[in-house]
């Protein structure tokens, strides 16, 4: 691939990148002269002091302030305040706590606290996994004084609130291409020092996988290339088997399998990420760049389903914000700047439809507020 037209990155940032490169380089060399890519993925997101979320570089944020992206909690607290009334309706059947995953910034936790305690329902504990240790100190300097806590590991029997706020889509994914009547696995090779990819046959665990789509949405045509999320449905299988009462909410870009793996979807959702601009080239600076997958969602449910939970939802990021009260929440406060992040928030041109909720737990008997309208269950 030729490497996009992108703002240039600094001396030192140039260097990290290519001690990263050097290093996956030597690990392909030793496994052979190629490795799947979700092993890369993993390297360029998260080796440690050199990875995307694993080293110093600004990644949450505005062009101007140096960030790559901006989640929905960083455009405006409005995505906290209606979150917040589901989550109230969940502490209502369930211990008051929350176990955030990937927190970011901190943003989330910080308007999430604040909107609970002006409902009247605090959460009694605040509970972060975080795996980058410079996004965990940021955390730390935001959520100063507050009754937060950060761990290494889902605590075991937990009972409350799961939340997953573009999580599942930085997590590692292996990539399948069809050829004619075989099904091969696309991995990373050096060429020439550069990296690129190469195919190999596909073993015996993304065979079948794939084989099972197919069986699902039709037989793929020829070339068709795309990818399958085996770590976010282990992750979902994991904390399903930890929580003991309550609900996950995994909130992140995505689609059903059916559309997921529509024929005209010829190569995959793979995208990169780098000061506000995206591009498809995941081998260009390895290490400075966000690298995500969309998010297979029925293979999430189904996960999670098999693992004991329930399916209690699924829509639209506008649908469930508009369910949960956004609107209400505008208007009591209402400014231009307010109106332009609720657009941003639930307009299908920006996050309200690319961005999906899915909501599975275990012991929840009341319709969730967040899917009373437009609940779209039924397409996984």
């Amino acid at each position: 691939m030729n490497a996009p037209r992108l703002p240039q990155a600094s001396p030192e940032a140039l260097a990290a990148s290519e001690r990263l490169a050097a290093r996956i380089r030597a690990q392909i060399e030793s496994a052979g002269g190629w490795i799947p890519f979700d092993r890369y993925m993993e390297a360029v997101l998260y080796a440690p002091g050199l990875g995307y979320y694993a080293a110093g570089a600004r990644k949450f944020g505005d062009a101007r302030s140096g960030g790559d992206f901006v989640t929905a909690p960083e455009i405006s607290p409005l995505f906290a305040q209606a979150l917040a009334a589901q989550i109230a309706q969940v502490f209502a059947c369930c211990a008051p706590r929350i176990l955030e995953f990937g927190a970011g910034s901190g943003a989330l936790a910080r308007d999430l606290l604040d909107a609970l305690d002006a409902r009247g329902a605090a959460a009694e504990r605040y509970a972060i996994v975080e795996l980058s240790p410079d996004l965990r100190e940021r955390q730390a300097r935001l959520l100063a004084g507050r009754p937060v806590e950060w761990l290494d590991a889902p605590p075991a029997g937990f009972e409350g609130v799961v939340v997953a706020n573009e999580v599942l889509d930085v997590m590692p994914v292996r990539l399948f291409v069809r050829r004619g009547d075989a099904v091969f696995e696309r991995g990373v090779a050096v060429r020439e020092g550069r990296f690129a990819f190469a195919e190999r046959p596909a073993d015996a665990h993304l065979a079948p996988a794939v084989a099972a789509i197919e069986r699902e949405v039709g037989a793929l045509p020829d070339g068709y290339a795309s990818e399958i999320g085996f770590v976010a449905q282990a992750w979902t299988r994991t904390i399903a088997r930890q929580l003991a009462r309550g609900v996950l909410f995994a909130i992140d870009y995505g689609f059903p399998r059916r559309e997921y793996y529509h024929p005209q979807r010829l190569m995959g959702t793979i995208m990169c990420h780098y000061r506000h601009h995206a591009h498809a080239d995941p081998f260009w600076l390895p290490g400075l760049n966000d690298l995500t997958a969309h998010v297979d969602f029925t293979g999430i449910a189904d996960a999670a389903h098999e693992a004991g939970l329930d399916v209690l939802g699924y829509t639209s990021q506008a649908h469930f914000l508009l369910n949960c009260g956004l609107l209400d929440r505008l208007q009591a406060g209402h400014t231009h700047a307010r109106a332009n992040e609720a657009h941003r928030l639930i307009s299908e041109a920006e996050m309200g439809e690319l961005f999906k909720v899915l909501a599975v737990g275990r012991g929840i008997d009341v319709p969730l507020l967040g899917f009373v309208r437009g609940d779209r269950v039924h397409t996984l």
